[in-house]
């Protein structure tokens, strides 16, 4: 009789070959279709597929259907719709299925960074999701989708709508499960009551059994059903070696159940069916109120994506999806109509509410020219609009993942409860086992349900959602500010800051540079000179740059231009060298300088001094109120500035900062951060190009949403309106964040504290130990949501 094929089940053929290595055992196929398919589920890491399969592949389906679908996120046409490429790297948002706990993170994090080609992995246990980063040079998606489904957890690339909908089936199929175990619960509660209270004391003891065979007949489905999530947490984290949340609870409940049985049987010692009902249902209600209180922390920024209208419409009439919007087409917006799409107005003017971007509740005007965002809604214009981002990379899409990143950015407070609900697992089960059998050798009959008493009052889980739950609430928050964070570590940090570095234009000054006065120096006449000028400056992305732009001419075009971040721009036409910017870099002999002379740009062709430019700069309407506010605070506030001009001292005198360094070089700047007091915790808040190094260097830093791109992505936060008030919001919060996480961590250690050493003295009832455990942890994540509302 021939061998059956390992992958098939079809008799192999005398005298092949074809052979795989599975399970560590060379595998006979009956051809090359299953040894070629058998090799690619090894190769993927996919071989757990034939540990667990309950009958053989079929040949019409050669692949497994898992396989398939996992391998069609390789697809470069899929991907475009979820993946995000970086210079070395892709990017992509995950939704995680079967995330319970801070134990579950770590395993999967631990797990991934072990697979060839990921960069990085962080899990946030609140939103269920995970940034993952890899070399696709190095590894395929599919491929690390699958480690993940090997530990037991599903993951896919995030997506709001389907995200919805896996929420809403979970819920439903808690829903079910908390219904068999309350129904059961209420039955065998009155049949234990009877027993308890010896109602039939004086009946035969066959009658006894009998009502311990119906507690059985209904308690039964609770364990199989009810309890099975807890079951399958239990069982990945044991398979991985570490121990999650559910361990303890799934051992209570086999436990009480396993010797339950056996009592039932042998007619010998206590049941506890009611314990085992009562314990699922209680702690199903906790874990679906859970649930709930972090779906509302959670949903916010997977909100934004909704605001994107599923359907656009071209120049033409027809309508796409809105999502297929390719860079460089042109969309129609009606009035009231949501925008597909990141671009800039061609055509038409209107006032656009921008309040989900930027947290401002009055709509600003666009005009054509003017970049408008995707989900903003248009108010009162018909407006024609060419892409200039696709979905992926559009601003809704960035928000939504620096703050899955950021959320995902533990600071070391995080880290360290989670570190602490891991050992604290393995502690609890190490007394638990001590209770047992100190009560075993006192009191057996009451040995085992004070194990579990132990067991369950202790279970961590209100500690390890103490600090995420109310990291998730505040960068929610923030985003309703406006302020986009892009670093874990910024809340933590917001709170110990004792010193304010702040820019002038741009920052402290609304940006909006006009040319005051102009200056000639030599024959040349102003129209040209404001041509030559706004030519060079033409290279710049600045707020001065800006001033000159109504002044280009092409027939002053330079022939090549340098520009020299932070002090100005030189370039040569006809065979001349023009130089514009700060007065020492504009003149190479200082002696050419014209005498008393105060203007804040120099114009010169080959040294001479051409002519200069006196700028003015509006301060912003709540300059002066930042300033106050953290000078009042005991913050002291620098003025960290390139102008060396009057301008800068009048501003400085004017919003009254307790320090003007003027002048600044990007890389003086730097060097003024650095020499400050260690003690000193500064917040850096600039906006131009030459605000890039000292943005990244500082302990915490803010961009302008008007700066630059450079200054954007160096800094550790982006201000995505322009009201400086909302740094003072963002501390406040931070502040609040970092008390209501302190209260979580005072309870939950509290609780366990107290609750332990109660439960190991046998004073606490199974039913009592379920209800706190449950209660603890609702109350820590109520507490948290604290944080979403608008009066604290």
């Amino acid at each position: 009789m021939n061998t059956p094929c390992y992958h098939c089940g079809d008799p192999v053929p005398q005298d092949t070959t074809w052979t795989v290595e599975i399970l560590g055992q060379a595998r006979q196929m009956c051809c090359p279709g299953c040894e070629a398919v058998a090799q690619t589920i090894v190769d993927s890491g996919l071989t757990s597929y034939y540990e667990y399969r309950t009958a053989t592949a079929d040949k019409a389906d050669l692949v497994p259907q898992q396989l398939q679908s996992l391998s069609l996120y390789d697809n470069e046409d899929i991907q475009q719709d979820f993946v995000r490429e970086n210079e070395n790297t892709h990017e992509v948002t995950l939704s995680l299925e079967g995330v319970s706990c801070a134990a579950c993170a770590w395993l999967i994090e631990k797990h991934l960074k072990r697979e060839a080609g990921v960069v990085n992995i962080r899990v946030n246990t609140t939103t269920h999701r995970a940034l993952l980063s890899w070399d696709p040079a190095q590894t395929k998606l599919s491929q690390l989708l699958s480690a993940i489904h090997r530990l037991g957890y599903k993951a896919a690339p995030f997506e709001a709508d389907n995200q919805e909908q896996h929420y809403h089936d979970t819920m439903k199929s808690y829903l079910y499960r908390l219904g068999i175990a309350g129904l059961a619960t209420m039955q065998v509660m009155m049949l234990a009551v009877a027993l308890y209270f010896e109602v039939f004391g004086d009946l035969d003891e066959t009658f006894r059994n009998y009502f311990r065979w119906v507690s059985l007949l209904f308690a039964t489905p609770v364990l199989l059903y009810s309890a099975l999530p807890f079951y399958l947490n239990a069982w990945r984290n044991l398979r991985a070696r570490t121990l999650g949340m559910d361990v303890p609870v799934s051992i209570a409940l086999i436990f009480a159940y396993c010797a339950s049985l056996y009592a039932t049987v042998t007619e010998q010692g206590e049941v506890f069916f009611e314990s085992i009902s009562m314990f699922t249902f209680f702690l199903l209600i906790g874990r679906y109120l859970e649930m709930r209180a972090r779906r509302k922390a959670a949903a916010a920024s997977a909100n934004l994506l909704k605001l994107i209208p599923a359907m656009a419409t071209l120049a033409d009439g027809s309508q796409i999806a809105a999502k297929s919007l390719k860079v460089g087409d042109v969309v129609t917006v009606l009035p009231g109509e949501s925008l597909p799409a990141d671009g800039v107005i061609i055509s038409g003017s209107s006032v656009i509410d921008e309040s989900m971007l930027t947290g401002e509740p009055l709509p600003v005007r666009r005009e054509p020219g003017h970049d408008v965002y995707a989900g903003t809604i248009n108010g009162d214009g018909n407006l024609s609009i060419e892409v200039t981002q696709d979905r992926q990379h559009s601003l809704i899409s960035n928000i939504i993942r620096l703050q899955d990143e950021a959320q995902a950015s533990k600071p070391k407070i995080a880290e360290i409860a989670d570190i602490v609900a891991r050992y604290f697992v393995a502690t609890i089960l190490l007394i638990s086992a001590c209770t047992w059998f100190y009560w075993h050798q006192h009191r057996p009959e009451d040995a085992l349900w004070i194990t579990l008493a132990v067991l369950v009052a202790t279970c961590p889980c209100a500690l390890s959602l103490a600090t995420p739950t109310a990291l998730t609430c505040a960068t929610s928050r923030l985003g309703r500010f406006g302020i986009l964070l892009r670093r874990g570590h910024v809340l933590e940090t917001l709170c110990n800051v004792n010193q304010l570095v702040i820019d002038k234009t741009g920052t402290l000054t609304e940006g909006n540079v006009r040319i005051v006065t102009t200056a000639c120096f030599s024959d040349v006449p102003e129209d040209d000179v404001l041509s030559i000028a706004a030519e060079l400056e033409r290279y710049a992305n600045h707020p001065i740059a800006r001033a000159f732009s109504a002044y280009r001419n092409a027939d002053f075009a330079f022939d090549t231009v340098e520009n020299e971040v932070g002090f100005g721009l030189k370039g040569f036409r006809a065979n001349q060298e023009w130089r514009i910017g700060k007065q020492a870099f504009a003149f190479t002999d200082q002696n050419q300088i014209p005498s008393a002379q105060d203007f804040q740009v120099w114009l010169t062709c080959e040294g001479q001094a051409i002519a200069a430019f006196r700028l003015d700069d509006p301060i912003r309407s709540d300059s002066k109120s930042l300033v106050s506010a953290f000078q009042a605070e005991g913050i002291q506030v620098t003025m960290l500035t390139g102008d060396h001009s009057e301008n800068a001292t009048r501003v400085a005198e004017t919003l009254a900062v307790d320090k003007l360094i003027s002048g600044a070089s990007p890389q003086g700047k730097l060097q003024y951060l650095q020499s400050l007091d260690k003690r000193q915790v500064a917040l850096m808040i600039g906006d131009g190009v030459n605000d890039a190094p000292v943005l990244a260097g500082a302990h915490l830093s803010l961009a302008m949403g008007s700066g630059t791109d450079v200054a954007k992505s160096s800094a550790d936060m982006v201000l995505l309106g322009d009201h400086l008030d909302r740094v003072l919001e963002a501390r406040q919060l931070a502040i609040r964040t970092r008390k209501i996480i302190r209260e979580n961590l005072a309870w939950a250690l509290g609780y366990n504290l107290v609750i332990l050493p109660l439960a190991v003295a046998g004073l606490v009832a199974p039913y009592i130990a379920v209800l706190g455990m449950s209660a603890s942890s609702i109350i820590v994540v109520s507490n948290s949501l604290r944080l979403l509302k608008e009066d604290g």
